[in-house]
């Protein structure tokens, strides 16, 4: 290997080293998680008697999602339901309206007062498909199906995740 390789190599192993590190920091740790609904606000008929568990199943998926970083110290995670649509798959394949879950995110810290998030996440049934079983006939499968239900509990949950990650 010539000299000038060597040096070069040398040079890049500190950067390479330090942008590991910045992309391996702590996750936050996370002390509650909270979902809010009032379900008396949900005007859809159909989504009200399908959520009626949300906060615990919300809560519960979170819960596994982040199940390493759950302590007694740590943010606070909010979740404010506020709007929850379901559509038939005929709607949803014309595009005349949309199964949905919208909530305003909050992440707050009882200790660090800077480290405060808030933020609107919309998950609606195509952000929703990957979490959908294989093989799974989505024309045809009624939208108070458990299959879409679950689907949009995932997909919310991997969202506030995501987020969470970005936070760090």
């Amino acid at each position: 290997m010539s000299t000038a390789r060597s040096r070069t190599l040398v040079a890049l192993v500190p950067a390479l080293l330090f942008a590991t590190q910045a992309f391996a920091a702590p996750d936050t740790m996370v002390k509650e998680i909270d979902v809010q609904i009032e379900l008396p606000d949900v005007t859809n008929a159909a989504a009200a008697a399908r959520f009626a568990t949300i906060e615990t199943d919300l809560e519960s998926a979170l819960a596994a999602r982040m199940v390493e970083r759950l302590a007694d110290v740590g943010v606070n995670v909010i979740i404010d339901i506020s709007e929850v649509e379901l559509s038939n798959s005929f709607t949803e394949t014309m595009n005349l309206a949309d199964t949905r879950l919208v909530a305003t995110v909050k992440i707050t810290d009882d200790v660090d007062n800077s480290n405060f998030n808030s933020y609107e996440l919309t998950v609606d049934v195509n952000a929703a498909k990957m979490f959908v079983p294989a093989g799974t006939d989505l024309v045809v499968l009624p939208v108070d199906s458990s299959i879409y239900y679950d689907a949009l509990i995932a997909a919310f949950a991997d969202g506030v995740v995501t987020r969470l990650n970005e936070q760090n």
